[in-house]
Order: structure tokens, then sequence, then C-alpha cells
């Protein structure tokens, strides 16, 4: 009812303020998506002369084609394989780390803390020369987890950010209460904690699926057999030696990102939810 009520008696002006904003960031956002997918539906020739309008012939066979080539799939699964196995290991190692800082006091806890931070600092391209040669070293070059193991090292430090900051805002009520009855840490994080956890599960997994999912640098320097390439490498396909096919590229674009918009949306519930509310009731 108070935020009914705050909202009727929003300023003219404020409102229009908000409206026009956030009808801007929506044209950003929206704007290259729809011009993706159109560009996907014209000739070469159309996309050069008229690159924001709609196609003067569609071309459906750009996206056919596409859909029904074995290529296209199986640069798909390499990438839901790279990239389960990513957000995988990620939520594994990053909850279990994180649930550490935030519960259980041990030397030098605030410095290995801020040991894992310091790979926010740091993209993976700047370390890309002594990763390859590790890689190499254990063995794992043109395999899924010389991908995904870089991947998941770069990843942590965000994502033990974001569990530690959750773990330490659940009720201390819960805490208490299950040592009281005899749980230990681990029963405490897999039993109570974790179940709590869903939106910043959600939240971390979205996170580390789309870094994943659009990571470039890593499988090209990693794979080295087409078989185990990624969708961002796929792009490579339609590039020749003095020319791009730039309507495949945007219509193989417009396809590959459906998934990361479906796993989005199928996660945005869990994102905004707050389900430690009334955890400590009976």
């Amino acid at each position: 009812m108070t935020d009914m009520t705050s909202t009727l008696r929003m300023p003219l002006q404020t409102r229009v303020y908000l409206y026009v904003s956030l009808t801007l960031i929506a044209a950003l956002v929206l704007i290259p998506l729809l011009t993706t997918a159109l560009g996907g539906f014209k000739s070469l020739g159309d996309l050069r002369t008229n690159p924001f309008g709609l196609p003067a012939e569609w071309q459906w066979s750009n996206y056919t084609d596409i859909l029904f080539g074995e290529r296209y799939w199986l640069q798909i699964f390499n990438s839901l394989v790279i990239a389960a196995l990513t957000v995988s290991l990620t939520l594994v190692v990053s909850s279990m780390a994180a649930f550490a800082f935030a519960h259980v006091r041990f030397f030098g806890s605030s410095f290995l803390l801020n040991y894992f931070l310091l790979g926010l600092m740091f993209p993976a391209a700047t370390a890309i020369l002594p990763l390859f040669i590790r890689i190499r070293d254990l063995g794992l070059l043109d395999t899924y987890w010389g991908v995904v193991l870089p991947q998941v090292a770069f990843g942590l430090g965000m994502s033990i950010l974001l569990f530690r900051n959750y773990f330490r805002n659940l009720p201390e009520e819960l805490f208490q209460a299950a040592f009281v009855d005899g749980c230990g840490y681990l029963r405490f994080f897999w039993y109570i904690s974790l179940p709590l956890s869903r939106p910043i599960v959600a939240t971390v997994s979205i996170i580390s699926f789309v870094g994943s999912w659009n990571s470039y640098i890593l499988p090209l320097i990693m794979l080295n057999s087409e078989a185990k390439y990624p969708w961002p490498l796929g792009i490579m396909v339609y590039r020749g030696e003095y020319g791009t096919e730039w309507q495949l590229v945007l219509a193989f674009i417009t396809l590959t990102i459906l998934p990361t918009v479906i796993v989005f949306f199928l996660a945005q519930k869990h994102i905004i939810a707050g389900l430690t509310a009334g955890a400590v009731k009976s």
C-alpha cells in the first residue's frame, strides 16, 4: 500500500524522466538485437545498402541452412558441455570456499580471500601465455578441460565474493540453532545454507554460463581440432580470404544467443526471489 501511494504521489516530471530513461536503455539493448536478427534474413548486397531496415527479400535459407547443418549443432553441443562443466565446477568450489570464509575463522583467511579477489583485476587474456604453457604441460590441450579449468579459475573471485556476502547475510539464528542441535559445518552448509541460497546460485550460474558461452580467446588458444570448437569459433567458417558472408554471421549469432536468453528468463524468478524471509520461523 505504501509503495502504491508513493508511486501515485510521484511528481509528473520524475515519472517522465523514469519512462524516458527506461525507454532509452531498452532501445540500446533491443535495437542491436533486432538489427542482428533482421540482418540474418538479408542478402549480402541488401545488408550493405540497407543495414538497419527491413529486408527487401526475406532470405529464410540463411537460417535454415545453419539449423539443418551438422556443424552448428556440433558447436552448440561443445559450447553446452564446456559451459555446463564450468558452471558446475564454479558452483561447487566457490560455494564451499565462500562458506568457509563466511563462517570459519582461521589464520590467514583475510589474506587468502584478498588473493582470490585479485583475480577480478586481471582478465584471462593477460595470462594467456603462462596458461597455455601450464595446460600444455598438463596434457590438456585440445580438450574440454583445457578451456574449463582456466574459465573456472578466473571466475572464482567474483563467485566467491557473491556467495560470501550472501552467506554472511543469512540469519544468525539459523547458525546458532543448528549448532545447538548438533549440526556441524558440513551439514549446515549442505542442508541449510544451500537450500536457502537458490537466488545466489542462479545468479552465479548465469554469470558463469554467459561468460563461458561467449568466451572466445581461451577456446581459440587451447583447442586445435574443429570437432571441439564452441560456437564463437564457428563464426570463422563464414570468413573467407577475400570477404565475409556477414548475413550468415548475423544469422549464426542470432541462433546462438538464444540459449543465453532462455537461461536468463528461466532463472530470473530465482534471482529476484528472497527465500530467506521467514526462515527462522518454526
